[in-house]
């Protein structure tokens, strides 16, 4: 099992566990003959062995989206899943190897073709010939293929984009 899907299950399984703060007392004596109550709260648990886990695996570091979803310009962006639906803004395609592109309140024209993005990506300037404002779209592009939406749409049900999460930093 890879490092990064033993991190998940172990977080996973510490979510299940304790789903409200913990109360944990100390042992040590804090000089007046009492011992000291401290508060950790999940999210402070998680961070600890998040922190342990990372330096033992640094490539940790970093998250992909499970699943990975494109959205329109209302939905936010960031590192998405099943309860955190947001669109991934580190999209790489696997048959170009580029970078996607995304243009918040945009769409493609219909004249787009292969060729345009072919010859003009990832210059901005250039793409921006082609796009139409369009409140609540975002546009997507790689060199090889474009799209644009303006629901929350799981990546797996569009086959024809071979696009997946790059990877977000932490």
């Amino acid at each position: 099992m890879d490092p990064e899907n033993e991190l998940d299950e172990l977080l996973d399984e510490v979510e299940r566990k304790f789903c409200r703060d913990v109360s944990i007392t100390d042992t040590s004596d804090t000089g007046k003959g009492h011992p000291l109550q401290t508060y950790y709260t999940v999210e402070n648990v998680l961070q600890q062995k998040r922190k342990v886990l990372v330096w033992f695996h640094p490539d940790l570091l970093v998250s992909r989206c499970c699943p990975v979803f494109i959205g329109g310009s209302s939905y936010p962006v960031g590192i998405g899943t099943s309860t955190s639906e947001r669109s991934c803004d580190q999209l790489r395609c696997l048959s170009c190897d580029f970078r996607v592109l995304m243009f918040d309140h945009n769409e493609w024209d219909t004249s787009c073709d292969y060729l345009f993005f072919r010859n003009h990506m990832p210059d901005h300037q250039k793409l921006q010939t082609k796009l139409k404002k369009r409140r609540g779209f975002r546009a997507y592009a790689c060199q090889c293929s474009w799209f644009c939406c303006s629901e929350l749409m799981d990546l797996s049900g569009l086959t024809q984009l071979k696009w997946i999460c790059g990877r977000h930093l932490n």
